[in-house]
C-alpha cells in the first residue's frame, strides 16, 4: 500500500496544528520585490559574466576543469545587502562528435547541473563528458556545475563540529525505546541551536527559493537568455520551483528522479513516503542476495538474509568492529544499497564475510573516514537547513512519534533514522515558509523530460507522478521494475536515449514512455557505477 494512502490523516493534522510561516525570510515583504531583485542580480551577473581559471589547489581539479564564482544577494528583497559567491565549474564542450570523428558538432549553450541532497555539490560534474554514455552530450554543451548557497565554498553552512558530527560507533534501533527516544529529542534541539548559533541570521535565507532564484543569477552570468538544466533527486524539486517562477526563462529541464512536489507533501510527508519505500527496495537487495547464495551463504529466502542483518546487528551493539562500526554504521552503508543496486555485492560480501569472522570487508564500507567528516557534516547542515526553512513541520514531538511508531511496524529498515535526520525541523529557530505550489498551464513552460525507476526509494515513483501531472507538457519516461536512484547518463541505453534525443535534439516521446530495467548486478562485480556518481555528487539523501 502506497505511504501517500497510510499517512493522509498525518499530513492533514500537520497542516491543522502548525501554522506556515511568512515564505522565506522577513515577513512582510511582497514576493514581487525578490522577484526585481532577481533581475537586479541577473542583470550585473550578465554583465560581469563569470571569470573561469584554474581550480583552487585543494580541489585536485583534473586538468581541463575550470572554476570561477558568481554573486548573488543573500536575501532578494535587499539586492544590495550582503552577497554571497557561489563556486562554479565548467568543461567547454568538446565538439567531437564520438560516432564521427570528422563531423564537428556545434555548441547549444551550457547544460548546469544540480545533483540535489539539499546539500550536493555539483563541482565535478563537468567531467562526466569523459564517460561514454557523455560525450554526445559533452559535444554540444559547456558542461557547468556549481555548489549551491552553503555548500562546500558557497558560504558553507555548519551546525557542529565535524568531529563530533563523523563519530562512531552509534546504534540504530528500530524500535527504539522511550529512553532512547528523550536522547536523540535532545541531541536533535542541540543540533538545531546550533545551526542558529553558527549562522545567525542569515540561516532563513538557505531555502529552495532561494536555490531556485541563484540558478536564474547562474543562468544570466553564463550569458545565457534560457536555461539548460538538469536536477537530479532533490534538485528536481527546486528546477521545478524554477520553472514555476521562471517559465520563460527556461530552454530544456531534465528532472531525474523526481520528488513529489506537492505542497502539503514537503517535506514531512515526503520523508514518510520515502522511509515507507525504502523497506520495499531493502526486500529487493534482500531477494538478489538470497538468489547468489550459492556465492554468500547467507541464506536461500530474502528472510534468511534478514536474520542474517539481524545478527550482524546484534553483534555490532554488543562488539562494535575495529571499535567503529556498530549498528548505525552497519544500517547507513546498507541503506546505500537501496539507493544504487551496483552497491549489492560489496554489501552482501561485507554482511557474508563479516558473519564468518572477517570484518575487514565491512569496515572498508561502513567505518567512519575522518577525512571527509567536513564534507559530510556541511552536507548534513545544508539539508537540514533548506528541508526546515522550506515548510511547516510538525512541533509536537506526540505527532511524530505517532506517525513513525505506526510506520515502522511495517517498515522498520530506515523509518526512525530518517525521523533522527529531519527531527531538528521540529525545533527550528527560523521561519518556516509556505511551500511553493509548483505548477505551469499548457504553453507556459517549453516541455520537459522527467526521469523515474519505478521502485526508486529515495524519491518513490508517486513522486514523478505527480509531477507530472503539475508540469504541463511534459514527459515521463519510466524505467521498470529498477530502483537506482538517479538513472540519467547511467547504465540504461534506453533511458540514455531519450535524454539524447531530448538535450541534443529537442525531441520527447509523444507520450509516456518506458525502459525495461538495466541488469542486475553480478556478485563479485566492481562497482562500475561509483566514478559517475561521484562526478554527480550524488548524495545520499533526497
Amino acid at each position: 500500500m502506497r505511504a501517500a494512502v497510510l499517512y493522509s490523516a498525518a499530513g492533514s493534522l500537520l497542516l491543522t496544528t502548525l501554522a506556515a510561516a511568512p515564505a522565506d525570510g522577513a515577513p512582510g515583504v511582497p514576493q514581487a520585490a525578490r522577484l526585481r531583485g532577481v533581475e537586479v542580480a541577473a542583470t550585473r551577473a550578465r554583465a560581469s559574466g563569470i571569470d573561469f581559471g584554474t581550480c583552487p589547489a585543494d580541489q585536485k581539479a583534473p586538468d581541463g576543469l575550470q572554476c570561477g564564482t558568481v554573486t548573488v544577494p543573500l536575501d532578494y528583497a535587499h539586492p544590495d545587502g550582503r552577497q554571497i559567491r557561489l563556486t562554479v565549474s565548467r568543461v567547454r564542450a568538446t565538439h567531437k562528435d564520438p560516432r564521427n570523428s570528422k563531423r564537428k558538432v556545434p555548441r547549444q549553450g551550457a547544460l548546469v547541473f544540480n545533483p540535489g541532497g539539499p546539500g550536493g555539490s555539483g563541482m565535478y560534474f563537468p567531467l562526466v563528458g569523459l564517460l561514454p554514455e557523455w560525450k554526445r552530450i559533452a559535444a554540444a554543451y559547456d558542461l557547468v556545475g556549481y555548489a549551491p548557497r552553503g555548500v562546500g565554498r558557497s558560504a558553507p553552512l555548519s551546525c557542529q563540529d565535524p568531529k563530533q558530527f563523523a563519530g562512531g560507533p552509534t546504534q540504530a534501533p528500530t524500535h527504539p525505546s522511550t529512553a532512547y527516544k528523550k536522547k536523540r529529542i535532545a541531541q536533535a534541539k542541540t543540533y538545531a541551536r546550533g545551526c542558529a548559533q553558527r549562522s545567525g541570521s542569515a540561516l532563513r535565507y538557505y531555502n529552495s527559493l532561494n536555490n531556485a532564484r541563484d540558478l536564474d543569477v547562474l543562468r544570466a552570468a553564463l550569458g545565457e537568455d534560457r536555461l539548460t538544466f538538469m536536477g537530479a533527486s532533490y534538485g528536481t524539486y527546486f528546477g521545478a520551483v524554477y520553472a514555476t517562477l521562471f517559465p520563460s526563462h527556461v530552454r530544456r529541464m531534465v528532472l531525474d528522479s523526481a520528488v513529489n512536489p506537492a505542497p502539503e507533501q514537503v517535506w514531512y510527508r515526503d520523508n514518510l513516503d520515502q522511509s515507507a519505500a525504502f523497506e520495499g527496495r531493502w526486500a529487493d537487495f534482500r531477494d538478489w542476495v538470497a538468489r547468489h547464495d550459492d556465492v554468500y551463504g547467507l541464506g536461500d529466502t530474502a528472510e534468511k538474509v534478514r536474520r542474517g542483518y539481524e545478527t550482524a546487528r546484534a553483534r555490532l551493539a554488543a562488539r562494535p568492529a575495529g571499535g567503529k562500526v556498530g549498528p548505525g554504521q552497519l544500517q547507513a552503508a546498507f541503506l546505500s544499497a537501496a539507493y544504487y543496486d551496483d552497491y549489492w555485492p560489496s554489501r552482501a560480501e561485507a554482511l557474508s564475510a563479516y558473519l564468518k569472522g572477517d570484518p575487514g570487508p565491512l569496515l572498508r564500507v561502513a567505518a567512519p573516514s575522518p577525512e571527509t567528516a567536513a564534507e559530510a557534516e556541511n552536507t548534513s547542515a545544508v539539508y537540514t537547513a533548506v528541508e526546515c526553512n522550506d515548510a511547516p513541520w510538525p512541533t509536537d514531538w506526540a505527532v511524530w512519534d505517532r506517525d513513525n511508531t505506526r510506520l515502522a511496524r511495517r517498515a522498520p529498515f530506515e523509518t526512525w533514522e530518517n525521523v533522527w535526520m529531519n527531527l531538528p525541523c521540529a525545533y527550528w529557530p527560523a521561519p518556516r515558509q509556505r511551500p511553493v505550489d509548483v505548477r505551469t498551464g499548457p504553453g507556459e513552460l517549453p516541455p520537459t523530460l522527467i526521469l523515474a525507476a519505478e521502485r526508486d526509494a529515495a524519491a518513490p515513483y508517486d513522486g514523478a507522478l505527480e509531477m507530472h501531472r503539475r508540469l504541463a507538457d511534459s514527459v515521463l519516461v519510466t524505467e521498470r521494475d529498477a530502483g537506482t536512484h538517479g538513472i540519467a547518463g547511467g547504465a540504461n541505453p534506453c533511458v540514455n536515449a531519450h535524454l539524447e534525443a531530448y538535450l541534443l535534439q529537442g525531441r520527447l516521446p509523444v507520450r509516456h514512455a518506458s525502459c525495461a530495467p538495466h541488469p542486475e548486478p553480478r556478485p563479485g562485480a566492481p562497482r562500475k557505477q561509483a566514478l559517475r556518481d561521484h562526478l554527480k555528487g550524488k548524495a545520499d539523501r533526497t
